[in-house]
């Protein structure tokens, strides 16, 4: 991937994406979208990406994600293989956006934390 790539992993009506695409747009970085819930992040990309930001599955997860009771995921006995699993099967349990630049990543909430990685 070149370097000056930039993913964005989000939901068309997530708020927060919608901030993020505008903030993109307004310091003129030029942005790939990935609707992740036409395109599923795979198992494995998504570990990737939450390594890269440095953050674990479960502070990945979206608490508010009706799957997130339905799940039980609130357990702490719940580890971090079976939350990915999850994730990987109910992608409103990520939360979003993720952003990609190169090498790094980052869960821009709130969406000034993108410049990070500009």
């Amino acid at each position: 991937m070149a370097k000056d790539r930039t993913i964005v992993y989000q939901k068309p009506t997530c708020t927060t994406c919608r901030k993020l695409f505008q903030l993109l747009e307004e310091d003129g970085v030029d942005f790939q979208r990935v609707d992740y819930f036409v395109d599923p992040i795979p198992r494995d990309k998504l570990a990737d990406l939450l390594a890269r930001a440095g953050v674990s599955p479960r502070d990945a997860l979206r608490t508010r994600a009706p799957q997130y009771a339905e799940l039980g995921l609130g357990d702490p006995a719940v580890g971090a293989e079976a939350i990915l699993d999850a994730m990987a099967e109910h992608p409103d349990l990520i939360q979003r956006p993720i952003v990609e630049r190169g090498g790094r990543v980052v869960i821009a909430r709130p969406v000034e934390r993108v410049r990070e990685i500009l």
